[in-house]
């Protein structure tokens, strides 16, 4: 099996990476942008590994990507990679440049990149894609965060139309949507927030990466009759 992971050398893309990296059938391809140091450690511990450069906020380091795409023969892509930061506003007082930047950043690269997935996927007459989201926050938005989880919404609603259009080409398009972890992206998460949301957790402890790691492999392995699915990785309890 060959895949491909975006954003695969930090955060949760590191330890999608290293999980599916350790199933020795299995030759990783993995992007990383500001994460070189990582990217090389990640090599250099596993041999079925091979790093990609690729910066999302560029359409043309984008179009690169593209290009390897065809060479490789996928068989899964995991759409991890996230460019930029989270806004932590409210709707009225965020300015379009918001909306419209984060689209151009998180959302054409991946409409661009899937879209030369699924045409390999389909002359293949096979594939996997697999798409992280936080889409359980669609229908319990948080205070301030009406771009974030807007975009998530666009995200999910591809993904299922992924799902309908090629189902009869053995492909599949399935969602993880992962509860709140401790990542680069709420590093700067108050300690005091933190500890509430552990204190109030039916676990009494937030997700760990590796837990999401395992759900990609199972997603990665599952029967093709799965698709179109959002498995919601939160304890039955939304914690943010």
């Amino acid at each position: 099996m060959i895949v491909l992971i975006t954003g695969g050398a930090s955060g949760l893309g590191k330890s999608i990476t290293e999980k599916m990296a350790q199933q020795n059938d299995i030759l990783v391809y993995f992007t990383y942008h500001n994460s070189l140091e990582s990217a090389n450690d990640i090599e250099s511990r596993y041999k079925n590994t091979r790093s990609i450069y690729c910066n999302f906020n560029d359409m043309g380091s984008v179009m690169e990507l593209i290009k390897k795409i065809g060479e490789i023969n996928l068989d899964v892509i995991v759409n991890n990679a996230f460019a930029g930061k989270i806004e932590k506003q409210y709707f009225h007082k965020t300015d379009l440049s918001v909306f419209t930047n984060s689209f151009k950043s998180n959302i054409e690269p991946l409409i661009t990149l899937n879209k030369e997935v699924i045409n390999v996927f389909r002359k293949k007459k096979s594939g996997k894609i697999i798409t992280i989201l936080t889409s359980y926050l669609i229908n319990r938005p948080p205070t301030g965060l009406s771009e974030y989880v807007a975009q998530k919404a666009y995200i999910h609603s591809l993904t299922k139309s992924w799902a309908t259009e090629n189902g009869q080409f053995n492909i599949t398009s399935n969602c993880i949507s992962p509860s709140i972890m401790l990542t680069n992206l709420t590093s700067d998460t108050d300690e005091r927030i933190i500890e509430e949301m552990i204190s109030k957790h039916p676990l009494k402890r937030l997700l760990e990466k590796d837990e999401v790691a395992n759900t990609v492999v199972f997603l990665s392995q599952v029967t093709n009759h799965m698709n179109g699915a959002n498995i919601i990785i939160n304890a039955a309890s939304d914690v943010v």
